[in-house]
């Protein structure tokens, strides 16, 4: 396995506008599927697949030739949303996380309003290890370059390797800024990075966590 690098060689050159492709792992909850149409707000011009029987092979086979930057997939146990896989095109890396504590968007406010379409603000709090950075570079190329006006922000706080994901949108009167939270929320946990695609098995891993570093007492990555 080799150590998390400072040069992020598959995003030098990503200058054009991310394009995303979202879908889940087959024949998915109503849960999953709202989750997944949710997290398809979040980023400006993306667009929703619907699995179906496709093969992993086949669904980035299909998202390469539609120019697709990156492809996510949303996993779930028992109806709950628990895992999400972000493959960068056309060569990779992949990155793989745990999710916990899923919480929809009509679940945090009633009467939610409608998403809006700004390119969002990122934050990114406490990744400050080569694979935290790492972690970073893989995440904000998800996202357009937002203009200065935009009122969308989205949070990712890193708290001992559990990713905060946290979405607001704010307005300013006079000194006085206001956040409202609108959704979804969400925690994520990297267990594993792959060289390339996700239908490569054979990809070098270049981060993996092991079972004994899930237990390794004030041991921290990001």
């Amino acid at each position: 396995m080799r150590p998390p690098r400072l040069i992020d060689d598959e995003y030098a050159i990503a200058e054009e506008e991310p394009k995303i492709m979202l879908t889940s792992s087959r024949r998915p909850s109503s849960k999953l599927t709202q989750f997944v149409k949710e997290m398809k707000l979040l980023f400006p011009g993306a667009q929703r697949m619907n699995r179906g029987n496709h093969l992993l092979g086949e669904l980035v086979s299909a998202s390469r030739r539609h120019g697709i930057t990156d492809l996510i997939v949303a996993h779930e146990t028992r109806g709950q949303p628990d895992g999400l896989i972000i493959c960068h095109l056309p060569n990779g890396p992949t990155a793989y996380f745990t999710l916990s504590n899923v919480v929809m968007r009509h679940d945090i406010r009633e009467g939610v309003d409608a998403m809006s379409l700004q390119n969002p603000h990122l934050i990114f709090d406490r990744f400050t290890t080569p694979l935290g950075k790492r972690v970073t570079t893989i995440l904000q190329h998800l996202f357009p370059t937002p203009k200065a006006e935009s009122s969308r922000v989205i949070t990712f706080a890193n708290e001992e390797d559990f990713i905060l994901f946290r979405h607001h949108t704010w307005t300013q009167k006079g000194a006085q800024v206001d956040l409202n939270e609108v959704g979804p929320r969400f925690e994520m946990k990297l267990y594993k990075i792959r060289l390339g695609t996700m239908e490569q098995e054979e990809a070098e891993n270049e981060w993996v966590i092991h079972p004994y570093t899930n237990t390794a007492r004030k041991r921290t990555f990001l």
